[in-house]
């Protein structure tokens, strides 16, 4: 069956296996994945981490406003890129 996508992101204590499963089906598959979690930089359970590098999806966790000119550098680096991003 195919795996559900839950848009259901508030806040960082939100984002789970299933949320972020959207980013593991992107074609051609992304190298990194760049989460704003809001106004402060926020610690992730590492288990979701380690999952995302196990599918090779690196994930770089910063504010909002600093993901987003991470973002930016690094499609401008023609990075394969995904922002995830929560509203400051």
């Amino acid at each position: 069956s195919a795996p559900s996508v839950s848009p259901q992101v508030g806040s960082y204590m939100d984002i789970s296996h299933a949320s972020l499963s959207l980013f593991r089906l992107l074609e051609p598959q992304i190298e990194i994945l760049v989460l704003g979690t809001g106004d402060r930089v926020e610690r992730l359970h590492p288990a979701l981490l380690k999952q995302m590098r196990e599918c090779g999806i690196a994930i770089e966790v910063q504010d909002t406003p600093n993901a987003c000119a991470t973002f930016n550098f690094l499609t401008s680096e023609r990075r394969m890129a995904a922002a995830g991003l929560i509203p400051p």
